[in-house]
């Protein structure tokens, strides 16, 4: 079991894993391929990153409390293949932090805090990067969501928006006692796999929008929720998939809202 002699921090949602065997089974299903950059958020007390430098050619953490150097330090000590960034992650410019690193397949692996999992997602999504896989940790009813199909209530914007990009797994439990100090939720590991072939998409910032129209009021209808968009269109659209105006949005597969995002964007 991993030791920590850190002050956690409620404001930063730390709950560091303990047992290294939740760890190495984060590592077998990322499918490590060779000459590989990771990306980590949320180092803590470096339990993963140890094991993230021992499997991958480079590593690159973001963490937001600077308490945590000395920590850091100590716990990455002689692993000259890790850097670690004292920045916030959502604020940062990934893109341009990635740009001196020499790779093949770059891959996103965090236990994440979770009070910041979907604006996580969001920006790896919209940062273009292209990653072989992301592999999460997140709470349990949080990866439910993510990764159920439509015409279940857990069905939402995000669902539709990570399920455009991604084939989603959700891979195994996490019990809330192996986390110090313990949460409130258990929690479960997610993976994303970058899909092969994706339906032809316009404009992602238009679809984007439209998505989240789509579901702002989740009991609503697609007539009361997109009365601001051309709503024949709309009805043309839901017609071809033997839907009409009257459906909720969360009964709608992601194939639809491309279909209506290329017609009403255009």
């Amino acid at each position: 079991m991993e030791k920590y002699s850190v002050k956690f921090k409620k404001r930063f949602g730390q709950n560091f894993l303990k047992d290294t065997r939740v760890v190495k089974r984060i590592i077998s299903i990322s499918d490590v391929e060779p000459n590989s950059l990771v990306i980590e958020v949320g180092p803590g007390g470096a339990i993963l990153t140890k094991e993230l430098a021992n499997s991958f050619q480079q590593v690159l953490c973001y963490e937001v409390d600077l308490d945590l150097k000395e920590e850091l330090s100590h716990k990455l000590d002689g692993f000259s293949n890790v850097e670690v960034r004292f920045q916030d992650f959502l604020l940062s410019d990934i893109a341009s932090d990635i740009q001196n690193y020499s790779y093949e397949n770059l891959y996103f692996i965090s236990n994440v805090p979770y009070y910041i999992t979907t604006p996580i997602l969001l920006k790896l999504i919209n940062s273009k990067l292209h990653f072989r896989k992301i592999v999460m940790m997140v709470q349990k009813e949080v990866g439910e969501r993510f990764s159920t199909s439509c015409g279940n209530k857990q069905y939402g914007s995000i669902t539709v928006l990570l399920n455009y990009f991604y084939d989603i797994k959700r891979e195994f439990s996490v019990s809330r006692k192996e986390f110090v100090p313990e949460p409130n939720v258990d929690s479960v590991v997610v993976s994303f796999t970058e899909k092969e072939e994706k339906f032809p998409l316009v404009d992602f910032s238009f679809f984007q929008q439209l998505v989240y129209d789509s579901f702002q009021f989740k009991r609503k209808t697609i007539r009361n929720n997109l009365k601001k968009y051309d709503l024949q269109i709309v009805e043309d659209v839901l017609k071809k998939y033997h839907f009409d105006l009257n459906t909720r949005a969360e009964m709608l597969p992601v194939e639809v809202f491309v279909d209506l995002s290329n017609r009403l964007g255009k």
